[in-house]
């Protein structure tokens, strides 16, 4: 099998994904989900290991890091609107990431998972470029921490207009804000369809999030 092939079906999988997103407008379309369905179905269709898949694959996640540093150039256009609403903004994001945690804390506390399950929960709402290493740092399982940021990201950037719309928020910073915060990149790549501010919001939430949840895992890991 060629090297990159299973990079190959990947990449026309998600267009295939975009494809029908735009052709249809449906938001459950997101394209990243259509992509991860239609490969899972090539894969067992075709009896394809997944190891032999992910040889060619796996050089997508190289472009995690530069695509995520990417999201500062909408950033940098909105510097003067951070500025002048600074405050607002760091509590905006410093709740949502306690509120994150803590849901994370109370449902692992109800269901009674173990500590290694927990803990691989913890950085479900920041980006998999981070999370990864925050997971495998606090003994979880990175595998389980992927499709939990997958989760979280596809469910974000599918309901998020929906969620606007029944709660009332309409200032273009608190949405941004929100989906940085909840739902890391794909999240984002949400609030950039919806606006310049939306997106640079969102941009600011992932570092930031990111970098607060490096902090706070360790402190809360023990708890459970």
């Amino acid at each position: 099998m060629p090297l990159y092939f299973g990079l190959f079906i990947s990449i026309f999988a998600y267009l295939i994904g975009m494809w029908l997103k735009k052709k249809l407008g449906w938001g459950i379309l997101n394209p990243l989900l259509v992509a991860i369905i239609l490969v899972i179905a090539f894969l067992a269709a075709t009896g394809i290991p997944y190891e032999e898949y992910n040889k060619g694959a796996g050089y997508i996640s190289y472009f995690l890091t530069p695509a995520t540093v990417c999201l500062a150039i909408p950033l940098y256009k909105q510097l003067r609107l951070l500025k002048d609403n600074l405050v607002a903004v760091l509590a905006g994001i410093l709740s949502g990431v306690a509120g994150s945690t803590l849901s994370i804390f109370l449902l692992s506390m109800l269901f009674k998972l173990d500590h290694v399950y927990y803990v691989s929960l913890l950085p479900k709402s920041i980006t998999t470029a981070i999370g990864m290493g925050v997971s495998e740092e606090a003994g979880g399982i990175v595998t389980i921490t992927i499709v939990s940021i997958i989760i979280t990201g596809i469910l974000g950037n599918i309901t998020a207009e929906s969620w606007f719309k029944l709660i009332g928020i309409r200032d273009p910073i608190a949405k941004g804000l929100a989906l940085g915060t909840s739902a890391h990149a794909i999240g984002t790549a949400r609030a950039l369809e919806m606006g310049e501010i939306e997106g640079a919001m969102g941009s600011l939430s992932i570092a930031v999030a990111g970098l607060t949840t490096v902090v706070v895992v360790p402190l809360v890991s023990g708890l459970i």
